[in-house]
């Protein structure tokens, strides 16, 4: 059935266990086990059932609508948004409808569950009796309430989802819809000021402002992509019959207060804008074009009239419509956000009206935030200031050794033949490892990681880079004085920084990447000859006659080999001391010890709810239990440079000693030097990778909150730019009003100072107007003196004409002729026939005129 209002259909979606998702997060996040909340789970499936069942407008919808979204807005501090359940919608408006849309994300739930309590809200006014005053009240505070509920989804739902919001919520479609919203329940409040008979000029305030709803809620219809053309003709169309009604009204109004110029004026603007909304004929529908046929009726009806009766009687001049005054609105709506969805958790508890709140007995998610600050912070400390210290000295013993030529010089001298044992260990364990592929696969890995990272971190900088453009082009329409919000840069610095410095993390990266790969280019063939087979090593390594070594040389070759061992030993009680380190760190489970300290924190501060910063003091107590560690790198780095300071020494002592050798050992060491720094090298690039690998995972969390920040703070300035946008309109329309105002007052002081001055110039008494009043005749004379003689007045008695000598003395003063003149009397009515013999008439007779 056709109407002339609109409702927000509801959306649809699919059944999800959400409780399984809780289940399995609770399971390996946190150390209750899920089957303490085994009736929880049960509920928050039972109540999502009933609010994605509840689309019939009916009243009893409303509560469990509420109720389920009471639930998600609590869950939302207990659980992360990415829960693990997508959750599936249908789009509600728009051109896709059929097309869903799925988020793991508890706030896109939230989002639509809260679209649809809009909706329900929008049907119940719609089915409300509005043929009543009191149906119409309850109709109008519906709409209230749905706009209410689309404010809240626009401002404060939609921009924590961290993700792409439906197309059919974007920031256009939301404002169109809940202007739309407040139009239709301004229109339900001037229905009911119409039923009750209020003054005129109060209902063309009330139509005034539905107008001006109906023309904003169009112009964002026009920007939105989901708002169909069919709902952007019907505000159209609504906008102009509720000017024209308003300027009907006004004209009732000026009627009435006997303005009868200007009463023509609005009535003739009244029918131009019905002429302005039946364009729109074609594509409204046949409710309200029916209204706006009867209001053209009415108003032509009137227009008529009032032309008619001011060009006969009044004369009063018309004033063109720029000369009209604006009409006043007057706003009787207003979007009104339900407590329920305002202030949920005050719905919550054992005596609450949605019951108590699921899932209260598990540790709140800012302990969980918290355990993972803490986290980051012990991995800071472990990896990044004791472990990469401890790697840092391991890579200066390689770099001197290399340097030395060891130990390759003294391999050459103690096994001149065949291979030696430590070169095949190091061959077997690439080999094993399948060193090649390895190194490749990694550096593919790294390389997508790190396109993945820039590729969010791009989107991040495009989103704050078009806010900036956008704020530069609005600044430079109104200017800065108008235009006085603080730049973009100004108003969110942080973010602006960001930019640099995840710029300047990926820069570094993208030059350790290359380092990586000239290293990895540099040793592949000697890799390759590691990675294959033995035979292959010993063709690349030359054999040589077993040397004569004096007592001197054999001296120092056992000092060098000492000093090699105890260097490897150190080495070796290093990898462990950072294994032993970070299995320390591994088994640091911090949160025990967490939930005592929240335990504290909420008996202390009973009504705070827990933030993560209030953690602080507890991260400090906590990692200092990581001091040993790091005071231990002083006594390893002593012990380290004393260890070099012997290689040098003993290195030095036994190239003097062997000094002298044939060139077939030198070939032989320079071969073995190399295949053992390029197996030094591959654990290097190996342990680069694996470091990259962890870097560019955390760059991409990094990058990911960048990115989501800069949504939200873009999506923020475009709903300020718009508000303030807004305010500007307003401003310049008040603006023009109070020009035009003006202007008004100047023209009437003006058309009074002309008037006195004339009158200063002609100061002879102006000629009165003459008053209109019936013509009057002058009474006969008897004496026949100052009148006109035969023209009976109707202060004269009626004579018949031979009535007697007693009638005629007494007309005519006793004179005969007089009696005879009395019978010839024009336009009298002497009745010279039909009259009886003693001077009466005889109504037999007939009447004649004399």
């Amino acid at each position: 059935m056709a109407s002339n209002i609109l409702v927000l259909p509801f959306r649809k979606t699919h059944p999800v266990s959400l409780s399984a998702a809780i289940k399995q997060y609770i399971s390996t996040k946190y150390d209750q086990h899920p089957d303490m909340f085994a009736r929880d789970l049960e509920l928050i499936d039972q109540l999502r059932s009933a609010a994605i069942l509840a689309v019939e407008p009916h009243v009893t919808g409303i509560r469990k609508i509420q109720a389920y979204a009471a639930q998600l807005v609590w869950m939302g501090g207990k659980f992360p948004i990415d829960i693990g359940a997508d959750f599936t919608w249908y789009p509600a408006l728009g051109y896709n409808t059929a097309r869903p849309m799925s988020q793991n994300n508890l706030r896109f739930e939230l989002a639509n569950i809260l679209y649809n309590l809009a909706a329900m809200y929008s049907q119940l006014a719609f089915s409300s009796n509005r043929s009543t005053s009191e149906g119409l009240k309850a109709a109008s505070n519906y709409f209230c309430l749905s706009a209410g509920v689309i404010s809240h989804l626009k401002t404060e739902i939609v921009p924590e989802m961290r993700s792409t919001p439906p197309e059919d919520m974007d920031e256009m479609t939301l404002e169109s819809l809940e202007h739309l919203l407040l139009a239709q329940a301004q229109e339900c409040f001037w229905q009911k000021a119409v039923k009750d008979g209020l003054k005129d000029a109060s209902i063309a305030k009330l139509a005034a402002k539905v107008s001006d709803l109906y023309n904003v809620a169009g112009d964002f219809g026009i920007k939105s992509d989901t708002i169909s053309s069919e709902w952007i003709h019907h505000m159209t169309a609504k906008h102009h019959h509720f000017a024209a009604a308003a300027q009907y009204r006004a004209a009732c109004d000026c009627l009435e207060k006997r303005k009868y110029g200007e009463e023509v004026a609005r009535l003739r603007d009244s029918l131009a804008c019905v002429d302005e909304a039946l364009k729109e004929t074609r594509y409204i529908n046949k409710a309200v074009l029916s209204d706006l046929n009867g209001l053209k009726n009415k108003v032509q009806e009137d227009l008529k009239r009032a032309e008619k009766d001011n060009d006969l009687i009044y004369l009063i001049p018309v004033p063109p419509k720029s000369e009209l005054k604006t009409l006043d609105r007057a706003s009787m709506v207003a979007a009104k956000v339900p407590k329920e969805v305002s202030d949920s958790s005050s719905m919550l508890g054992d005596h609450g009206e949605f019951g108590r709140p699921l899932f209260a007995k598990l540790v709140p998610y800012s302990v969980h935030v918290a355990a993972s600050i803490y986290a980051d912070r012990r991995d800071r400390l472990v990896n990044h200031i004791i472990i990469d210290e401890l790697e840092g000295l391991t890579n200066k013993i390689h770099e001197l050794l290399q340097s030395l030529h060891l130990p390759g010089s003294l391999q050459a001298l103690e096994k001149p033949l065949g291979l030696p044992p430590t070169l095949i260990d190091h061959a077997e364990e690439i080999r094993q490892q399948d060193g090649i592929n390895r190194l490749q696969r990694s550096t593919a890995d790294t390389e997508k990681l790190k396109l993945s990272d820039h590729a969010v971190y791009q989107e991040g900088v495009q989103l704050l880079r078009s806010e900036e453009a956008a704020d530069d082009q609005l600044r430079l329409k109104y200017g800065t004085q108008r235009w006085s919000r603080p730049t973009s840069k100004d108003a969110s610095p942080k973010l602006y920084k960001q930019i640099a410095e995840i710029d300047g993390y990926l820069k570094q990266a993208e030059a350790t990447d290359k380092l990586i790969k000239a290293k990895m280019r540099e040793n592949e063939s000697l890799l390759r000859l590691l990675a294959g087979s033995d035979r292959d090593l010993e063709d690349f390594v030359p054999s040589s006659r077993r040397p004569t070594m004096t007592a001197r040389t054999e001296r120092e070759a056992n000092n060098l080999r000492a000093c090699l061992n105890d260097l490897s030993r150190l080495e070796s009680r290093r990898k462990r001391k950072i294994d032993a380190l970070r299995q320390k760190a591994k088994a640091d489970d911090v949160t025990p010890d967490l939930l005592r300290e929240a335990a504290r924190l909420e008996r202390e501060w009973p009504m705070q709810p827990l933030q993560a910063a209030q953690f602080e003091d507890f991260f400090d107590a906590r990692l200092r239990r990581y001091d040993a560690d790091v005071a231990a790198l002083t006594p390893e780095r002593e012990e380290q440079a004393r260890l070099l300071t012997r290689l040098a020494d003993a290195n030095a002592a036994f190239s003097a000693a062997r000094a002298g050798s044939d060139s077939a050992t030198r070939q032989r060491e320079e071969a073995l030097q190399k295949l053992s720094a390029a197996y030094t090298k591959y654990k290097e690039i190996i342990a680069n990778l694996d470091t990259g690998r962890v870097f560019y995972n955390d760059l991409a969390k990094l990058a990911s909150r960048f990115a989501d920040d800069a949504r939200a703070f873009a999506h923020a300035r475009r709903a300020d730019a718009a508000a303030l946008e807004a305010d500007l309109a307003n401003a310049a329309v008040a603006s023009r009003q109070a020009a035009q105002l003006q202007q008004q007052r100047d023209e009437a002081e003006r058309r009074r100072l002309d008037s006195e001055t004339r009158q200063r110039e002609r100061p002879q008494e102006a000629m009165q107007a003459p008053v209109p009043t019936r013509a009057s005749v002058l009474p006969l004379s008897v004496e026949g003196q100052g009148t006109v003689q035969g023209v009976w007045h109707p202060d004269m008695p009626i004579r018949f004409a031979g009535a007697g000598t007693g009638a005629g003395t007494a007309a005519g003063g006793g004179s005969g002729g007089a009696q005879e003149g009395q019978q010839q009397q024009v336009n009298g009515l002497g009745l010279g026939q039909g009259r009886a013999k003693d001077g009466r008439w005889d109504p037999g007779s007939g009447v004649r005129f004399g």
